[in-house]
């Protein structure tokens, strides 16, 4: 009966676990996150740059996508939605996870010579992401900014079946994360 009663507290808390967002601040570069096909992030990191937060974005994009890199098909989306082509950096890879993604990217971040990165994700994949992305390279500051996804609330995904896989599914890779798989 407690359990009925204080479910809306406890999801609530599940959820909102999801989410450790920072508030944007001055950086040498943003780092757009593959996996978004509605362009929340792309468009979160581009709006970062016009704001002046960082100079350039970095735009992750693995193959796959129709045979295309999935940042050629997110920069030309931010560029139709009024942002300057000359913001962005294509940053293709093969990663299929976001340690895979952090790994490669990593690299090319230092030999560009960044050290303070915005990195943009899902709201429900800012701590995942920001803990992946500093274990990988703990020489660089990563500053995780959530992009909004209509889907996913924290203090109500359990009421929207899109938002209640996603849930789901960033909660077995966060505990797969805590194992080491």
């Amino acid at each position: 009966m407690t359990a009925f009663l204080l479910r809306v507290p406890i999801l609530t808390t599940a959820g909102a676990y999801l989410v450790k967002a920072d508030g944007p601040s001055r950086a040498d570069a943003v780092l757009v996150l593959a996996g978004d096909g509605y362009g929340h992030r792309i468009l979160t990191g581009a709006e970062l740059a016009k704001q002046g937060y960082a100079p350039k974005v970095y735009v992750s994009g693995p193959a796959g996508m129709y045979g295309r890199h999935e940042c050629d098909l997110a920069i030309p989306f931010a560029v139709s939605r009024g942002y300057r082509e000359s913001y962005f950096i294509h940053a293709e890879n093969d990663a299929r996870s976001t340690t895979e993604e952090a790994a490669a990217i990593s690299s090319q971040l230092r030999r560009d010579g960044v050290k303070t990165v915005l990195l943009v994700t899902s709201d429900y994949h800012t701590r995942r992401a920001g803990r992946t992305f500093r274990a990988a390279a703990p020489d660089l500051k990563f500053i995780a900014v959530a992009a909004p996804d209509e889907h996913f609330r924290a203090d109500g995904w359990w009421r929207v079946r899109e938002a209640r896989k996603i849930f789901l599914f960033e909660w077995e890779k966060t505990v797969a994360t805590w194992l080491g798989l």
